[in-house]
């Protein structure tokens, strides 16, 4: 979400005022992103006023502050597959079922900046090679401006930022090179609240429409053991943020059985894992076998390729911090192809929030 601020001085109109009295006739057209053009109309001599006309210069400003809410779009059919070349009209965007009007479209790459944020316990000892090859995968397909950072976790004080925001592949590599298993309880919850705050604040400029797009791969059992938040204070900031989340789910080696009181282990991991990827408009996989991996970075990296960039301004500009249910439509293709977007679950509007701040994820020298 974007705040864009315009500002009106009472002097404009007077000036508007003196033009139209000596004959001048202008056109201003101006856009969202601040820039304009003049057009100016064939106009006759003026004829000089025999009283000068003295303009006195106002101090007053008007301001309208108003919020782009930007989103990302993936599009699939029924096989999952991805959908290319869809042209703004083709989208219809609701917010709490109203319809919005499309300020900004593109179906362009922008530059992504994602985590790689990877499970360190013993649960994933048998997975540890083929996830660092996978890794390397996903990062051989950045692009120049694309920037990653690796995160290993185990427990709440082991979640470690050994290799920060970066387009050098060879020191990223480096770094899943260093990746290595160890003993704690597991805090996925922890690591993922820490990672999104960190991807979410990195290169975020408050004074330009930020077109940058964020996500995280989680690579983890699912199964939190001892985090300091809980699943409602994880999602509650996953509302606010534009971050999408893609996991691999290594969830096979869980306990299957449901007891009368709660869901099996493997059934609450992948439900936790799923929720994490749906809320955001990311994607879940969960693969088999270990064999799987490399297709699946290969999928991951084209799914951040092949999106649209969706800006409104929504029609509801209260600054009540509510949660707006965001909804994306697309009208079935040629031969009645089914057309599936997906993208984030809403969005908080801006205003008071409740949301806890983070402590700081440690940073390895």
């Amino acid at each position: 979400m974007k705040r864009l601020l315009f500002v009106i001085t009472f002097a404009g109109f007077l000036l508007a005022g003196a033009n139209a009295m000596f004959g001048v006739d202008a056109q201003m057209n101006t856009d969202i992103s601040g820039s304009r053009d003049r057009v100016a109309g064939a106009a006759p001599t003026p004829t000089p006023s025999s009283t000068p006309v003295l303009l006195k210069e106002d101090d007053s400003v008007y301001t309208v502050d108003t919020e782009l809410v930007n989103i990302n779009v993936r599009v699939v059919d029924r096989n999952s597959r991805p959908i290319a070349n869809l042209t703004k009209a083709d989208f219809k965007v609701l917010e709490d079922g109203a319809p919005q009007q499309i300020e900004f479209f593109s179906k362009s790459e922008v530059p992504t900046n994602y985590s790689l944020v990877i499970d360190n316990s013993g649960s994933l000892r048998q997975q540890i090679d083929k996830v660092i090859e996978a890794s390397k995968i996903l990062v051989a397909n950045n692009r120049p401006a694309d920037e990653t950072s690796v995160i290993r976790f185990v427990s709440s004080e082991k979640i470690e930022i050994i290799q920060d925001f970066t387009a050098n592949k060879t020191d990223l590599n480096d770094a899943l090179d260093n990746l290595f298993i160890e003993g704690g309880q597991t805090a996925i919850i922890d690591a993922v609240y820490l990672a999104a705050n960190r991807v979410t604040d990195y290169e975020k400029d408050s004074d330009t429409i930020d077109r940058k797009r964020r996500a995280l791969v989680l690579v983890s059992d699912g199964e939190d053991m001892n985090s300091y938040y809980n699943q409602q204070q994880l999602f509650d900031l996953l509302k606010e943020t534009d971050v999408q989340i893609y996991v691999v789910g290594f969830i096979g080696d869980l306990p299957k059985e449901n007891s009368f009181i709660k869901k099996s282990g493997q059934a609450k991991a992948k439900a936790f894992l799923e929720k994490l990827a749906s809320t955001t408009g990311g994607k879940a996989y969960f693969p088999a076998a270990v064999s799987e991996l490399n297709n699946i970075a290969k999928d991951i990296a084209d799914e951040l390729r092949v999106q649209y960039s969706i800006g409104y301004i929504p029609s509801n500009d209260a600054a009540d911090g509510t949660f707006r249910n965001i909804k994306v439509s697309i009208a079935d293709g040629p031969n009645a192809q089914k057309r599936i977007a997906i993208t984030k679950a809403g969005r908080t509007a801006d205003g008071a929030s409740t949301t806890k701040k983070p402590a700081p994820v440690r940073k390895t020298q």
